[in-house]
Parts: C-alpha cells; structure tokens; sequence
C-alpha cells in the first residue's frame, strides 16, 4: 500500500466528529467506553493509522483482546463506513485506503479467537492492569530508567513503531531513537528519573524501516519494585 501521512493526519483530526457519527449509526447498540469492543476499536485506529502512516501494515495486536468477533467487526465496519461520510467528496479515497485495512484486522481478529479460547482467562489482577494500559488510545510506553529498557507497552506503541508488543519488551527505547539523538533521549531518561514531577519534551523516534515518527512525549515518574519507571504517553506531531 502507498504512505498516505495525509490521511493518518486526517483519520485523527476527525476522530470526534467520526465517533459522532458512530454514535448516531449505532444508537442504543454503541458499546460503552470500556466495553471491549471500544478498546478493540481503538486498536484498529492505531493500527489504521500506523499503516497509513509508513505505507505498509504490521501484523494487528490483539494481545488480551477479550470481545465478540461479529461485534467488533461491526463495529469497526460502522467506523470505516462513517469515516468515509465525514470525508464527503473524499468518501471513495477513503473507502479504498481504510477496506484492505478492515479485512486484514478481522482476518487477525479471527485467527486470535480460538487461541483466547485454548488459553483460558489470564489472572484478574493482571487482566485489569493490561487492559486499562491497552484502552490508552495514544502510545504508551514503560521505560527502566536504568537500562532504558522497554517493560511495558500497548498496542498503539506497536502500531506507531511497527512492531509486536512482544518485540518491544525485548528492546530498548534507544533501539528506535536515531543515533544522533540518543544521549539527548538520555538526559531526557535520566531527568525523569531524579525528578518526581511530570515532564514534557519533544522525541524524534524511527521506526526498524528508519521512517522518523517526530512525537511529544509526556513522562511520569514510578517506582515499583525497587526500580524507577518513566511512563510515557506519547502523541505524534503531525505537520501541517
């Protein structure tokens, strides 16, 4: 599929006024915000996103993913179908960008119901810490301030990099932060971790291709099991 970062830029401008739509479609059969047909959504609009974004798709997460399949491919039908109604003259460009992109997100969404199945219910505690993480709909990651090792993440930072949530848990953050940049990503690590107050800074990240995805970080301080996490919620910066 061809880049089309003028799309992505769009899909998110438009987000309320697309889910305004939904809603309308949709009416008492809306899911609510926690619902996990809501947070299967939000992953398809990451990963939509993502795609538009550097031209090519990676495999969709569904990692803890617990909803119906016929609903959530509703659902993410009925957003696609309205994104293209909010578009107006563009309807059919985006009908044509956002269909490959459905397909292959229910085609995912598909081969992962019978393995949730198989596996059985994870523990509640941390059902509850994944899924709340996994609802975030910006990028989230959770960085060791002493390794710089990555030792959480949701879907949405998979998207954004083009990665498998597994791969990031496997890497660190200056594996996609450009050499040039990477003691400045340190001294931005190392300030988080001496300072308990929230902090916001600017991050040029690349993806394993080399695409820059120049985004605003914003990074809390946490410390659990004697060592100090920087969490940080990401938001790309689109240019005009």
């Amino acid at each position: 599929m061809a880049r089309d970062p003028e799309l992505a830029a769009w899909l998110v401008r438009q987000r309320s006024a697309i889910e305004q739509r939904v809603l309308a479609k949709l009416g008492a059969e809306a899911p609510t915000a926690v619902a996990p047909e809501s947070e299967a959504l939000r992953r398809f609009r990451s990963f939509a996103a993502s795609a538009l974004l550097r031209g090519r798709a990676v495999e969709p997460s569904h990692d803890g993913l617990r909803a119906d399949e016929e609903r959530v491919s509703h659902l993410i039908g009925t957003w696609s179908e309205a994104a293209a109604e909010v578009a107006g003259r563009r309807a059919a460009e985006v009908r044509e960008a956002l269909d490959p992109l459905l397909a292959r997100f229910r085609t995912a969404l598909r081969g992962s119901t019978s393995v949730r199945q198989k596996s059985g219910a994870p523990r509640t505690s941390r059902r509850a810490v994944v899924a709340a993480i996994d609802r975030i709909a910006d990028p989230f990651l959770a960085v060791d301030t002493i390794s710089g090792r990555i030792v959480d993440a949701n879907p949405a930072a998979g998207a954004m990099l083009g990665v498998a949530r597994d791969v990031l848990l496997q890497s660190d953050l200056e594996d996609f932060v450009p050499r040039a940049l990477q003691a400045q990503w340190r001294d931005e690590l190392d300030a988080s971790a001496e300072g308990s107050e929230a902090r916001r800074f600017a991050l040029l990240l690349s993806d394993p291709t080399g695409l820059e995805i120049p985004v605003e970080a914003h990074a809390t301080r946490h410390v659990a099991r004697e060592r100090v996490l920087a969490l940080l919620l990401l938001r790309i910066v689109h240019s005009d």
